[in-house]
């Protein structure tokens, strides 16, 4: 893994915590984006070189939704930034950690994603992602 490559918190509404966090990290919300197929917004910080992603349900009952009915507002994820997500998947999946999803999907601030089961990462949702390069 290169590095943390951001931190997502599940939140209720964006008009509160978008400039809840612009004030509390001292700078703007550079992007927010929908990931439809989650049916999730998305608003993203930078903080050194890691970013904060936070994270809110466009769905009643969507996963961010449950998340939040069942342990409320915080934490959600922490995504670490891979080389290969192909190979890492693999990898992890040797290793013997449950992959959500059996191959990358397309998620927020142009990445493949996948994320491993708490269960195996001491109650933590880890996600793997790798940037998306468009071929030209």
């Amino acid at each position: 893994m290169k590095k943390i490559e951001h931190i997502g918190i599940a939140v209720k509404n964006f008009e509160v915590s978008v400039p809840l966090y612009e004030k509390m990290l001292n700078t703007i919300c550079y992007k927010q984006e929908l990931v439809a197929s989650e049916k999730v917004n998305t608003a993203f910080f930078k903080v050194g070189d890691s970013k904060i992603e936070l994270v809110c349900s466009t769905d009643p009952e969507g996963v961010i939704a449950r998340y939040i009915d069942k342990k409320g507002e915080g934490i959600h994820h922490i995504a670490y930034e891979v080389e290969d997500i192909y190979a890492e998947m693999a990898r992890m999946q040797a290793e013997g950690f449950t992959l959500l999803q059996e191959a990358p999907k397309r998620g927020a601030d142009n990445k493949w994603v996948c994320f491993l089961h708490p269960k195996n990462t001491g109650g933590v949702l880890v996600e793997l992602c790798q940037e998306i390069i468009e071929a030209k």
